[in-house]
């Protein structure tokens, strides 16, 4: 019994881990989320699909047959037990018993055995007498179906085990195993996958998930098992008509829904809508809404070359789709760009606390604290929360000739962060690091036009130069050639150190203001580097506002004004500038259009042992309370004299499974009742 109870145990405990951690998911994700040292040992545990881990089936497969071994051990000494009323007990073993009366009543023989009955009938005791030469044995019993709460509770165990083993991929590995199916661990099209890795319209069990978009239709799910997967072959298919999806106030989903077609073989079509925890059930396949994902949105971006001169270009193409982006004739500079998801819906906390959460630039090199630190997360750390929908946002990933690739997330919309309109381009390395992102400002039109303008003519000597000689005009006093000559040089040569052009350190080049303050380190001495640093960084500041206005000149543009509006679009655009340095990708790809397409992921499930579970769960809490709360309780009356006296001796004793203060309470009052004179 013992051995018994921790198997059970085991067994509920894999199933808590079965549910917390998601199965048969691909091994990346599990090294991303455990580390590689516990995803592997996790998974050399089996973890990872615990139902159909060989230990849980083997320690199921047990239960069932040690529990059925016990029931049909005990049922039937338990049958047996409940047609008897032990009638056949000797008088003077009654004095043994912890619960015993005794006294005399002014009644004959069998006025006694009829008073003994009547009372016995009206407190629920079933009863029966036995005649002997010196008296009259009465046993009676109460709470039998106690014994019953026994089988009830074992054959509990048996059924559920049963429905567990049945519903889980124990039948189609047996199938694979006697047809010959393999798992499929290719890619393609799922018309394309031969017919050893699926399985009949006719499998009794399966459990699976069917990815279907917007105005398709698809009649095979997919069953993900530990060393790939297999198809399952549907008897209809399903068209998703409509999806809908509505949203909490803090961006998580609050409901969706799908509207369906079911189309069976022969023409019939059966209309249904599904939401989550409301299935729709055909032909024994219960029909869930599991999820949903892009169904292969239409992407319009814009592309704009960072740090380059070239004109925009535009880029189409679809969620889940794949295409090359050429930044010139060598292979080498040729990219994969892939379309790999779109939301139409961000929440963010744009509350204005916390000015100063910061993060790592795109190279993770911190700039110096005095230039703070401007990439980082687009959204605000925790405290009073402002949510906001700050409008779509694309991903795709950027990768090589050498396939290393890294993701991209970019904003439509410009966000409004601390007073100032910006875009937001983020970047990560792995999919496990959050997005970094580099703000761009947005100029009065509600573009990056005039920024990445202002990043092209930077790479440009000619524009650095006539920027430079601008400035002069501006700032050199008249009647100082010498002077103004000096002056243009230094912004010049500032303009030539932000942009990279001019190396500092060989060993290691930088660019935007680590560039200017690796120039200061090595060329100042360390007195004067504050006094130096000021006045660089206001000959820039000036030099990058003459250049912002050429560019804003050759585009036709007004140039900017002095004014608050423009010293904050300057400030950001100088440190977004530098920090775009360090940006990994020569392109910026920016979303001008979409058209989304959403798709429904339904799980569909076979289940025949569920009714057995159920019937399982049904009997474990009749058996539990009829042990716990039904009290088997046996009564003894020994009536005794001859059948003409008209005295008689009555004793009484009481037998329980359990004692407690109510079967004192209960036996006074019956024998109070009993022996009453």
């Amino acid at each position: 019994m013992r051995f018994a109870i921790a198997l059970l145990t085991i067994i509920c405990i894999a199933s808590v881990i079965g549910t917390v951690i998601q199965q048969h998911q691909p091994p990346v994700n599990y090294v991303n989320q455990f580390g590689p040292f516990w995803a592997d040992v996790f998974g050399r545990l089996g973890l990872y699909a615990v139902y159909s881990a060989g230990w849980f089936l083997v320690i199921l497969a047990f239960l069932v047959l040690s529990t059925s071994l016990c029931i049909a051990r005990n049922t039937p000494k338990i049958l047996a037990d409940l047609r008897t009323t032990k009638e056949g007990i000797r008088e003077s073993a009654l004095q043994a018993f912890p619960h015993k009366a005794r006294g005399e009543l002014s009644l004959t023989r069998d006025q006694a055995l009829a008073r003994v009955q009547e009372l016995l009938s009206g407190a629920g005791w079933s009863g029966k007498a036995q005649m002997r030469e010196r008296g009259v044995m009465v046993a009676a019993r109460q709470g039998a179906t106690n014994k019953l709460g026994y089988i009830a509770a074992h054959g509990a165990i048996v059924l559920i085990c049963i429905g567990g083993l049945f519903d889980g991929d124990l039948i189609v590995r047996a199938q694979m195993a006697l047809l010959g199916k393999t798992p499929f661990e290719g890619g393609g099209m799922i018309r394309d996958v031969p017919a050893e890795h699926r399985l009949s319209p006719s499998n009794p069990t399966f459990r699976g998930n069917l990815y279907v978009p917007e105005g398709a239709t698809a009649g095979t799910a997919v069953i993900n098992l530990s060393r790939g997967i297999v198809l399952q072959d549907l008897p209809f298919s399903i068209e998703l008509k409509k999806f809908v999806v509505e949203y909490y106030d803090t961006g998580m989903p609050k409901l969706f829904a799908s509207d369906i077609v079911v189309h069976d073989a022969d023409g019939t079509k059966t209309e249904a809508k599904i939401k989550v925890n409301e299935p729709f059930i055909h032909k024994g396949i219960a029909i869930y809404q599991s999820s949903f994902e892009d169904g292969g949105s239409k992407l319009t971006l814009l592309g704009r070359p960072m740090g380059r001169p070239g004109a925009p270009f535009e880029v189409k193409g679809e969620v889940g789709g794949v295409t090359t982006l050429s930044s010139g004739a060598d292979a080498k500079n040729s990219f994969q760009l892939e379309f790999t998801g779109l939301r139409v819906i961000n929440v963010e906390n744009m509350a204005a606390e916390a000015p100063s959460a910061s993060g790592a630039d795109v190279r993770k090199v911190d700039l110096v604290d005095s230039l703070g630190q401007h990439l980082g997360s687009g959204a605000r750390p925790s405290g009073d929360k402002q949510l906001r929908n700050v409008g779509p946002s694309v991903v795709y990933k950027l990768r090589d000739a050498a396939g290393q690739a890294r993701e991209y997330s970019n904003y439509m919309l410009p966000v409004d962060l601390d007073g100032l309109s910006v875009f937001l381009v983020g970047v990560r390395d792995t999919p496990d690091q959050p997005f970094r992102y580099l703000r761009i400002p947005a100029d009065e039109r509600g573009t990056m036009d005039d920024w990445m303008g202002l990043r092209a003519a930077l790479a440009d000597p000619a524009s650095r130069a006539e920027a430079a000689r601008r400035y002069v005009r501006q700032a050199a006093p008249d009647g100082k050639p010498e002077l103004a000559s000096q002056l243009e040089t230094s912004v010049l040569r500032a303009l030539t150190l932000y942009a990279g052009d001019e190396v500092v350190r060989q060993a290691a080049p930088s660019a935007g203001l680590q560039a200017l303050q690796d120039f200061i380190e090595d060329s100042v001495p360390e007195a004067d580097r504050a006094r130096t640093s000021e006045v660089l960084i206001r000959i820039l500041n000036g030099g990058l506002f003459e250049l912002t206005n050429l560019v804003r000149e050759r585009a036709g543009h007004a140039p900017l004004q002095p004014s608050d509006a423009t010293q904050r679009f300057m400030g950001q655009a100088v440190l977004s500038l530098s920090d775009s340095f360090a940006y990994p990708a020569p392109v910026v790809l920016s979303l001008t259009g979409f058209e989304q397409i959403q798709a429904s992921v339904f799980q569909l499930t076979r289940a025949p042992g569920k009714t057995l579970v159920y019937a399982g769960c049904v009997l474990l809490i009749i058996g539990v309370f009829a042990m716990l709360y039904i009290r088997e309780r046996r009564l003894w009356i020994w009536i005794e004299g001859p059948a003409d006296a008209t005295r008689t001796t009555v004793t009484m004793a009481l037998s329980a499974t359990r004692q407690s203060l109510d079967n004192d309470k209960d036996f006074d009052a019956l024998a109070s009742r009993m022996l009453k004179p």
